[in-house]
């Protein structure tokens, strides 16, 4: 039994969230906090084994939130957000870089067209997520200077970079194109597993976090040096032969549209030994065979380490595979990528 603490400011939502909860025979509601303060405080008291978190609430939002549980008591945390608007998606995505897991949409209620699907997706982000294990956020840890990366063989310049990532991914992304310069020469194309909606938004944070473009691809426009393009949900995210953008409804490729396989394997069959694919943290296997067909076709082939990863599940997988030709953290992926595009 999945032991669940759930914090949420509306009486309303809040009854209606536990009776959802509660119908799942596999999770148990443990406590019910109005704001972060009793969040920070039932967690300590209660020890669950996921929490479920709103971002706006009176006293301490879910940002701050999770923020202290994940240096007092590190716990699984699911934000839900009743809205898209910029600044709430800013806030959602500020705590998945604070600790928490991912975000699911709240769901609409009784009547609602989207209600069933909703409710679904909320579920399994709560059964999934609470089999991860979540370490300790230090506060103000002063990070240490990591090895360097290794050098990428003199003819081992790229023309374009694939990068995909779920779980524990939009922290990650963040962290590498934040290191990236505006001058980078070459496009980058990245699939985020991540719930219907939140696509536009995350393409906004990341935007704060880096001096490069971002934006969601959109189909048919050429690939820019220097521009970030995000999958959209529901799109296969792929190129052509002449430098654009090809975007495919479905069908999902290993239960996922967009998929990191179709994006790597597409990247593959046009830019082959000219191109870098990097596979970030994530549950599952998703794009582990299109790595391998990129480093098949002579691509550079990258997977994040085991200690940054917050789920090793497909950069592990893709070593296990012989996928990943290089294994390496964050901080020296964004200095690989400068090296084979001379930005360093």
């Amino acid at each position: 039994m999945t032991r669940v603490l759930l914090a949420e400011d509306s009486a309303v939502t809040r009854e209606y969230l536990t009776y959802l909860l509660g119908e799942d025979p596999g999770l148990e509601v443990v406590g019910c906090a109005r704001d972060g303060l009793e969040a920070l405080e039932q967690a300590e008291r209660l020890r669950p084994d996921l929490i479920v978190m709103d971002v706006h609430m009176p006293r301490m939002n879910g940002l701050e939130a999770t923020r202290r549980i994940m240096e007092r008591v590190p716990t699984p945390i699911v934000i839900v957000s009743a809205s898209v608007s910029r600044d709430e998606v800013a806030l959602t995505f500020e705590a998945l870089q604070a600790g928490a897991l991912t975000v699911v949409e709240k769901p609409p209620g009784p009547g609602h067209p989207d209600q069933e699907a909703g409710t679904r997706r909320l579920l399994e982000a709560v059964r999934l997520m609470a089999e991860v294990k979540v370490v300790r956020r230090w506060p103000a840890r002063q990070r240490s200077r990591p090895p360097a990366a290794p050098a990428p063989k003199q003819d081992r310049l790229i023309r374009v970079v694939a990068m995909a990532a779920s779980t524990g991914g939009p922290q990650v992304i963040a962290e590498i194109l934040g290191q990236l310069p505006a001058r980078l020469g070459v496009p980058l194309l990245v699939v985020q597993h991540i719930t219907p909606g939140f696509a536009g938004g995350l393409a906004d944070w990341l935007g704060r976090m880096t001096p490069l473009t971002v934006k969601i691809a959109e189909a048919g426009e050429v690939l820019r040096a220097g521009s970030v393009y995000l999958g959209p949900s529901g799109f296969q995210l792929g190129v052509t032969r002449d430098d654009r953008i090809r975007l495919a409804r479905g069908p999902a490729e290993g239960g996922f549209c967009p998929s990191a396989t179709h994006l790597f394997r597409s990247v593959a069959e046009v830019y082959g030994q000219v191109a870098a694919g990097v596979l970030l943290s994530g549950m599952g296997q998703d794009g582990v065979a299109g790595l391998r067909q990129l480093r098949d076709a002579g691509g550079t082939t990258i997977a994040q380490d085991e200690e940054t990863s917050v789920v090793f599940g497909m950069p592990g997988e893709a070593i296990r595979q012989g996928a990943a030709e290089l294994v390496l953290s964050p901080d020296q992926i964004a200095a690989m990528l400068r090296a084979m595009t001379r930005a360093g």
